[in-house]
């Protein structure tokens, strides 16, 4: 069966951030490695990466008008995802906890992958 991980950053650091810089090397080092060991999993599909919640734009119609406007949707944004092939729901939150925006301070959401038509 296939999952999709949608990971909500929530007050994960990003690289490039003040909060990442505040990271030990080490930390860091850890992070990217945890991150790779998943990429490698061939039960793994990754999704491209995302651009910044700020460089987003939400839509959505009223009355027939496009209304935009910039930023995520969500207070907390996605900020990746991937799509897991795995034997039942239980092996998805066993990967979906490896994810090391879930230990620092992030959120993994797990959705089984449903057909609709």
């Amino acid at each position: 069966m296939q999952y999709v991980l949608l990971i909500h950053q929530g007050t994960s650091p990003l690289p490039d951030t003040d909060a990442w810089s505040a990271l030990p090397q080490g930390e860091q080092t850890a992070i990217y490695a945890d991150y790779a060991a998943l990429n490698q999993d061939e039960r793994i599909t990754p999704g491209p990466p995302l651009g910044l919640p700020a460089d987003a734009r939400t839509v959505r119609v009223q009355d027939g008008a496009t209304i935009t406007s910039q930023g995520s949707y969500h207070d907390d944004p996605v900020g990746g995802f991937m799509v897991l092939e795995a034997d039942d729901l239980d092996a998805a939150i066993e990967v979906a906890s490896r994810v090391p925006a879930a230990r620092l301070g992030g959120t993994i959401e797990v959705r089984p992958v449903a057909k609709y038509w």
